[in-house]
This record gives C-alpha cells, sequence and structure tokens, in this order.
C-alpha cells in the first residue's frame, strides 16, 4: 500500500496531509515536479531474484522508459534480510548512505520498486513529504530536490534504479539535520 504523509517542515508534530490514493499521491507531488506512478508487478519473478533476473523479467518496460527518457544506466538495488554473517552490517550501511537529506546535481533519482518497501522523504519549500512505496510504484525525484531515503533497520526491497549519468548514485549532503527529526521507515510502516 502507497501512503503518502505531509508534515511541515518544523516536524511531525502537526500532519498537513495523508493519503494512501495512487491518484492523490501523484498529483500532491507533481506541482514540486516529483513523479509518482504505479506500474503493474509481474507474477513470476522471486523475492530472491538476482540483478540479472529482475531485469530480464522487466525488460520491456525498463527499455520503454530508457529509450522515452534516455536514460544511461539502469541497475538493480535489492536488500533482503539475510542469516549470512555480515547482513546486518550490509543493512545498517546501505541503511546510513541515504539517511541524511540530501540533492542530486547531476540526476533525477528515478526508482521502482518491484518488491518491499522504502519511504522517500521530499523536503519541498515547506513542507516534507513521506512517500512510502511498496512494490509496483515508482517515482522520480527531481535533480536538486532536498531529500532522503530509510530503508528501515531490517531492509527488505528490490528496486531498479534509473540513471541519466553513466555515474550512478552521487549525492551532495546538506548538512541538514532535518531527516532526524521525522518518523522513520520503521514506524511509517508499522502504520501503513
Amino acid at each position: 500500500m502507497t501512503l503518502l504523509t505531509t508534515w511541515p517542515e518544523t516536524g511531525p508534530e502537526t500532519l498537513l496531509g495523508r493519503t494512501s490514493d495512487p491518484a492523490a499521491v501523484a498529483a500532491a507531488l507533481a506541482p514540486a515536479g516529483v513523479r509518482f506512478e504505479r506500474r503493474p508487478l509481474k507474477d513470476d519473478v522471486p523475492l530472491s531474484a538476482g540483478p540479472d533476473q529482475v531485469l530480464a523479467a522487466y525488460r520491456a518496460e525498463v527499455d520503454e522508459l530508457t529509450a522515452r527518457e534516455g536514460f544511461a544506466t539502469v541497475d538493480v538495488a535489492t536488500l533482503h534480510p539475510s542469516d549470512e554473517p555480515d547482513w546486518a552490517e550490509k543493512a545498517r550501511a546501505a541503511r546510513e548512505k541515504f539517511l541524511r537529506e540530501h540533492t542530486h546535481d547531476d540526476d533525477d533519482e528515478v526508482r521502482f520498486f518491484v518488491a518491499g518497501a522504502g519511504v522517500f522523504y521530499v523536503h519541498l519549500d515547506e513542507v516534507v513529504q513521506a512517500v512510502y512505496c511498496t512494490a509496483g510504484d515508482l517515482i522520480g525525484v527531481p535533480k536538486g530536490t532536498r531529500h532522503w531515503f530509510d530503508m528501515g533497520s531490517r531492509p527488505s526491497f528490490t528496486a531498479i534504479r534509473f540513471f541519466h549519468e553513466d555515474d550512478g548514485w552521487i549525492g551532495t549532503f546538506t548538512g541538514s539535520e532535518i531527516a532526524s527529526r521525522f518518523p522513520d521507515f520503521d514506524t511509517i510502516h508499522a502504520g501503513a
């Protein structure tokens, strides 16, 4: 279930809005240039699918988006709970990388969730919008937009990532501590 929660940038004490209607989510994000779409999922892609298998299953969709929007690089980010001894440390490090407010100077951040969930927080003017994305959600955050991403303390997601530049993900951190003042993934996930 997709969920959009909006607060003033001063903090989450005041709820400005909350909706799980995909059309309302897209309409609320559109004025800031943030793209949101629901897309069909493939039934035959197991949670354990590796990047090559995910890209093969979604080849038609990837090719269509790449041709239409000129993406230079497409990859798959996947992280699901595991019994591997280093999994907890790997998950913690991955979460920390994206958990501080940042922008991208050279590219939009476009993600299509094919499994699991994550929360994109978009800091626009005087509001923060938390977009709880689940399988089937495509989100595009325009370059230069302040945002952060939380995958939770026990990440479980697979997302196809689209880049206009060959360099992939390059973030410019704002130095703001705003992310620490808003409910994290685990809190939002529990209430979704």
